[in-house]
């Protein structure tokens, strides 16, 4: 499905995003990310949490924030996820590094505050991707 041009494919790989698999759910979400549809998010989340396609998953997250409105939406629930106390500082730092091509303010804020973090790792990356972000 995911190699497969259309609208009907589309609508096959949304329902697939559902499905209970997780391997499943994420394929379909990357799919469905590389065409723009903002109903993958969630489940590019979880995959960067989980460390599964992390790398594929904000790569597509940062396909999908093209548009202003749609990578402040993106920041907000990656910066949710940071907030939890049950974030393991593996997974702090995957959410750090999805933020380095998130464009906007929210994004830029979460990476400052990640610069403080108790992990020396998470922090260093932080500050290394505000430095990218602002050079230039």
């Amino acid at each position: 499905l995911a190699e497969m041009p259309g609208e009907e494919a589309t609508a096959y790989l949304r329902h697939a995003v559902a499905d209970p698999d997780p391997g499943v759910r994420g394929y379909a979400a990357l799919a469905l990310g590389t065409r723009g549809v903002g109903e993958a998010i969630p489940t590019l989340i979880d995959m960067i949490m989980a460390g599964r396609n992390d790398t594929d998953a904000a790569d597509a997250l940062s396909a999908l924030s093209s548009d202003a409105a749609t990578a402040e939406r993106i920041a907000a629930q990656l910066v949710d996820r940071l907030a939890r106390d049950t974030t393991a500082a593996a997974a702090r730092g995957r959410l750090t590094q999805a933020l380095a091509d998130i464009p906007g303010t929210t994004a830029a804020q979460a990476l400052a505050t990640l610069s403080h973090d108790g992990d020396r790792a998470v922090a260093l990356t932080a500050r290394y991707l505000l430095q990218l972000r602002y050079a230039g």
